[in-house]
């Protein structure tokens, strides 16, 4: 009997679980306008499209299916960067420890997949490229460090985030890995991810500093922060597969920060050129965001130009 009453008990909190969040259960207050503008910028998209926003300041939101289930792609390195800095904090691995790459992590031609066999390289600067430039084979390196997607995903759950999963190399994830890639999450949990770590609460503030210098660190600047003046500060991921592209970010705005996810799936644009639907998007919603928070802060991203972007 205790059993049966323990059972409904867990099945009756469920959806609270899903929908809420940590950094915003239950304080968050609809920002109506932006949700508008946000629901007109999104129409006719040759695709599924996802977006969450809050102010950080004023715990406002704005929210597009931000609880659908979408491919992380590469944002999947953000809750690598957790198990692993999860793993350091207690004690199962030096940051500052040295590694011996071989030829049989390689998984493609990035930077650390280039190595030579035998080459001798320091943790962090693993960590570097996985966040900054995206390297993957550096990021699957780090994931089985980490204690594999298995462990990443328990931290996952024990920190509140329902969706939000590693799928390659994890048993028990082929299914999510068939369908949603090396990872899946919604446009809400990766955008809360990354104010957790904001807010200094994964793990712990000293670990959540660590990890937020290095979400600081993008190369990849030609979407969503080439909409944001470029003396802002911002915390950032993107991934992009053929038919997804996304980013989260959090922009140190004068008037408060915020945080933002946008996601796209099933896209009919497949193209890998800066016109890409999915990639347009993007810079359309982040500077839509921007002008709604800072509305006297206007800039114009490369003076009207796509010359400097690749």
């Amino acid at each position: 009997m205790k059993q049966i009453i323990l059972s409904l008990l867990l099945f009756l909190a469920l959806p609270a679980f899903v929908a809420a969040q940590p950094g915003a259960i239950g304080n968050t207050k609809t920002d109506k306008k932006l949700t508008a503008k946000l629901e007109k910028a999104l129409e006719g998209f040759n695709g599924d499209v996802g977006v969450y926003v809050r102010n950080l300041k004023t715990n406002r939101s704005a929210a597009v299916h931000a609880d659908s289930i979408f491919p992380t792609a590469s944002m999947i390195k953000v809750p690598i960067l957790c198990g692993l800095f999860n793993k350091i904090h207690q004690g199962d691995i030096r940051f500052d420890q040295e590694l011996i790459y071989r030829d049989s992590l390689k998984y493609d031609n990035g930077i650390v997949g280039s190595f030579r066999d035998s080459t001798k390289i320091a943790l962090p600067k693993i960590v570097h490229l996985m966040i900054s430039i995206s390297d993957n084979t550096g990021s699957l390196w780090l994931q089985a460090m980490a204690g594999g997607g298995a462990a990443i995903n328990e931290w996952l759950s024990n920190n509140g985030f329902a969706i939000t999963r590693v799928n390659s190399r994890t048993p028990g994830r082929k299914e999510g890995q068939a369908k949603y890639g090396w990872g899946q999450t919604s446009p809400r949990e990766m955008a809360e991810l990354v104010a957790m770590i904001r807010a200094g609460k994964a793990i712990d503030p000293i670990v959540s500093a660590r990890m937020y210098r290095y979400l600081g660190m993008q190369f990849w600047d030609g979407e969503a922060l080439s909409q944001i003046p470029p003396y802002i500060s911002t915390a950032a991921k993107n991934g992009a597969v053929n038919q997804s592209r996304s980013e989260v970010v959090v922009v140190h705005a004068p008037h408060g920060e915020y945080v933002f996810c946008i996601t796209t799936k099933n896209q009919k644009d497949e193209s890998w050129q800066r016109q890409n639907e999915g990639y347009s998007v993007i810079r359309k919603v982040s500077a839509i965001i921007w002008e709604h928070f800072e509305p006297k802060n206007k800039w114009t991203p490369a003076a009207g130009s796509d010359k400097y972007w690749f």
